[in-house]
């Protein structure tokens, strides 16, 4: 299939059709599930239960639906953060948000089990200067700058140390990950949230 910029189309002009919603829930079952590179079109498209044509209707490539699917991944992260958000009393329990965030998020039924960040594992797949790098990469970085926006609130007027223990705090979310990923459930992710709330606790 050709790509839209080759057809001289821009990718944010293809018809969004309703058949987009089933397209990303499957390859979002599969990539994660399977991986990214061992997941062909041909297997998506039969899940999703439409033609091919409809999947390139709607994204223009198998790289433009990856970085979809990364950026729904990264969007349903926000949303448990938020929910997790409305509920803390301040701003230490803000920053505690956004390891529950992630700890729901490892909690979350998988068909094959927990695996690990979806977001860092099709990132260890895909290419310099693939788009969904780019959306991990911006991912991630929101996610430290949130924790360096609750740690200036909790202490004020010292930001450049706020945005060293922000960047520690990322660093232990970021292994605790890595490691219930390996261990296949969420209880690193609680272990990383009681740690990171005595080292809030310290500064």
């Amino acid at each position: 299939m050709t790509d839209a910029r080759a057809a001289g189309k821009q990718p944010g002009k293809r018809r969004q059709g309703p058949a987009r919603g089933r397209i990303l829930e499957a390859a979002a079952r599969r990539f994660y599930a399977d991986g990214v590179a061992a997941t062909g079109i041909d297997t998506i498209t039969a899940e999703a239960g439409v033609a091919k044509m409809s999947l390139y209707n709607n994204f223009t490539s198998k790289a433009d639906l990856v970085s979809a699917y990364l950026q729904a991944r990264h969007e349903e992260w926000l949303g448990l953060y938020r929910r997790r958000l409305a509920g803390a009393q301040g701003p230490r329990e803000a920053v505690l948000a956004v390891f529950d965030a992630y700890a729901d998020h490892a909690g979350l039924a998988y068909e094959h089990g927990f695996r690990g960040c979806g977001l860092l594992n099709a990132a260890a797949e895909l290419p310099t200067g693939h788009e969904g790098r780019t959306v991990v990469r911006h991912h991630k970085e929101e996610v430290e700058s949130l924790l360096a926006t609750h740690l200036q609130e909790l202490l004020p007027g010292q930001d450049e140390k706020a945005r060293a223990a922000a960047e520690h705090l990322a660093f232990l979310l970021e292994g605790a990950i890595v490691r219930a990923g390996l261990e296949g459930d969420d209880v690193r992710m609680r272990r990383a949230r009681d740690m990171a709330a005595r080292l809030v606790d310290g500064l």
